[in-house]
């Protein structure tokens, strides 16, 4: 049987206007290998914890699994295909249990894989990812709050932690499939 693509649309939760990616993937990754993209196209560092929940069902790191879930699966053992069967369906992916990151994530179409294309890619996106360790939402709505406001008390510290290269509205179309293709590599 060919291999199927699943083409997602995940959008970080909590945040106007919205960061969203949408992305390519082989249908039969593991969840563990689509955590992986995730991290990549979001522009997060693989720094934290994670887990999948869809339909009620989690889907983690054994150890994870093992300490904080009775019911769920192994990230490294289940595919997305085993899981993810129709257009439309939702599920939830959450990063950093500390921010508590949490993505909303759409199965938007299952495609035919096309020649000479490689996968996984991003398609098209908006906005940057927040900066880890920020704080999760509320957090990352101060410090916009801050790097906005000339007077914030806190403005030079931000400032000094983020250097001068971060920009809330940059998208990066190239350097995330460029990420992509190097941690995958192709």
């Amino acid at each position: 049987m060919a291999q199927k693509i699943y083409q997602f649309k995940v959008t970080l939760r909590g945040i106007r206007p919205p960061i969203w990616r949408r992305f390519q993937v082989y249908d039969d990754l593991t969840f563990y290998q689509f955590h992986r993209v995730l991290q990549e196209v979001m522009g997060w560092y693989n720094a934290h914890l994670h887990i999948f929940t869809v339909d009620g069902w989690q889907i983690t790191d054994a150890e994870t699994l093992a300490e904080i879930w009775e019911d769920g699966e192994d990230e490294r053992k289940v595919t997305l295909k085993k899981h993810l069967r129709r257009e439309g369906q939702k599920f939830r992916y959450e990063y950093d249990f500390g921010d508590s990151w949490e993505h909303d994530i759409l199965l938007e179409k299952i495609l035919p894989a096309e020649p000479e294309v490689s996968y996984p890619r991003c398609l098209k996106g908006k906005r940057a990812c927040p900066p880890e360790d920020c704080g999760g939402v509320w957090g990352y709505a101060e410090l916009l709050e801050a790097l906005t406001d000339a007077d914030h008390p806190e403005r030079e510290e931000y400032l000094e932690w983020l250097g001068d290269e971060f920009d809330p509205e940059e998208f990066d179309l190239e350097a995330i499939n460029k990420s992509l293709a190097a941690a995958w590599g192709k």
